[in-house]
């Protein structure tokens, strides 16, 4: 029975100690976790619906309007009648007569102008608009979460480093001790390197609260429901993408990039609005028809009631002569087509800047990652000789956090210009409508 108890405990336990941990991301994760839950993304998507639920041939107005219609009315008079012949008055009090109707009216505008043709080409493009607008929202939500989860690396690496100096302080603190109570360093020294060590303790205490907020930040792009849930990114490293290729993100830019998308579609509704104004130069053509029963009661004159039960049917083609504002609603829907124009230029220039702005800090970038790992060698080697000299006493301990300064600096130079180089390239995809490649 023991033994049953003990395994009995023994399972709970481990079922506990596994939920407790917690989870292990890759990039890829935090992204499809973020593209599930992100409530910019599906706001932005519940836009798109919107834009797809109204391109129909019914909201642009191509289809009838059929009506179902029923109705009551009643006159109650008092009336006097005077024969010419006999003089007689009649009088009748309160006499009631009623009507009563029910009918289906149809009615169906089947050409006006070429207006209805260009209302649903223009819902289309406005349907795909708001793919294109959902697309922009995806390949944001995308960039801001590789961008947020390097910086996580970035602040983890860091965080390393800084507990490594504070570890290389101790151990000089821990040595001038030692010898200060033999008599070996003075005061002073022992005062040095204990400030020192306070002074790395208080930058590592300092780098877990920024590691904090990017974890809080990475859980807020997530969506996660606890935005301060614990996590383990699975990178130790920022890989760097070397292979790209200036005229191939270019070129893929005019094709694809999200941003001219949406202004060539701008484009494209100015136009549309242009020929909805133009075809009020032309007639209309409607049809109309309804079914219906009417039922009429009298209590006065020859008859009682009167009903009828029938079909009723018509055409209607007109032509607005003048409405006053054609004119100058052309004109202006022509200098919208401009601007719109205007505006698509303007971004693909835009773009052109940035992508050329961007690509030259992605090759600085990677020149400068190459020097500094050469650096990061080379300030190593300095910082052990400079330790073997402290430690037989040929080097002051002003000299020795000199070269543990200048390894720190090397490693938050190499640290800075690999996370440089890599939002460089999360740019430059994005640009090129190929952020997306960090969801394979």
């Amino acid at each position: 029975m023991k033994r049953i108890v003990i395994l009995l405990m023994a399972t709970a336990g481990l079922a506990l100690s596994s939920q407790a941990q917690p989870p292990v991301y890759t990039l890829k994760d935090c992204l499809e976790q973020g593209i599930l839950n992100n409530y910019s993304l599906r706001i932005a998507q519940n836009d798109e619906r919107i834009s797809q639920n109204n391109a129909t041939l019914a909201n642009a107005g191509a289809l009838p309007t059929l009506d179902l219609s029923a109705g009551y009315s009643g006159t109650l008079n008092n009336t006097d009648t005077k024969e010419r012949a006999t003089g007689i008055t009649t009088s009748e009090n309160s006499a009631l007569d009623q009507t009563i109707d029910a009918g289906i009216n149809l009615d169906w505008t089947i050409f006006d102008g070429f207006n209805i043709t260009a209302n649903y080409q223009q819902l289309k493009e406005l349907e795909r608009q708001g793919e294109t607008n959902t697309r922009i929202a995806l390949e944001d939500l995308i960039a801001n979460i590789a961008a947020e989860y390097y910086n996580y690396v970035q602040q983890k690496i860091r965080l390393k480093n800084f507990r490594y100096a504070m570890s290389l302080s101790r151990e000089r603190l821990r040595i001038v001790e030692a010898r200060f109570h033999i008599g070996d360093f003075s005061r002073l020294d022992y005062q040095q390197a204990k400030v020192d060590f306070n002074a790395d303790s208080a930058q590592y205490m300092k780098q877990q609260e920024a590691l904090h907020t990017s974890r809080i930040e990475l859980n807020e792009l997530m969506a996660n429901k606890d935005v301060d849930q614990f996590f383990i990114i699975r990178d130790s490293l920022i890989n760097i993408d070397h292979i790209l290729d200036f005229d191939e993100l270019w070129n893929a830019t005019l094709q694809v990039n999200a941003s001219l998308m949406a202004a060539i579609q701008n484009q494209n509704i100015a136009r549309l609005d242009y020929k909805k104004i133009c075809s009020r130069d032309y007639p209309y053509v409607r049809l109309n028809g309804g079914y219906g029963y009417s039922l009429n009661k009298y209590e006065m004159g020859a008859n009682t009631r009167r009903s009828t039960l029938g079909l009723n049917f018509g055409i209607t083609v007109g032509f607005k002569l003048f409405d006053g504002n054609r004119r100058r609603e052309r004109r202006n829907a022509s200098l919208a087509i401009q601007n719109a124009r205007l505006e698509r230029e303007q971004v693909e220039q835009t773009l052109r800047a940035d992508l050329s702005n961007l690509w030259q800090a992605y090759r600085n970038n990677l020149e400068l990652l190459s020097l500094e790992r050469q650096n990061l060698v080379a300030a190593k080697d300095n910082h052990e000789i400079a330790m073997e000299r402290y430690m037989l006493g040929d080097l002051s301990g002003i000299e020795m956090r000199e070269a543990q300064k200048s390894l720190l600096d090397a490693e938050e130079r190499i640290l800075s210009a690999e996370y440089d180089t890599k939002m460089c390239e999360i740019s430059l995809l994005q640009l090129s409508g190929k952020v997306t490649e960090y969801l394979k």
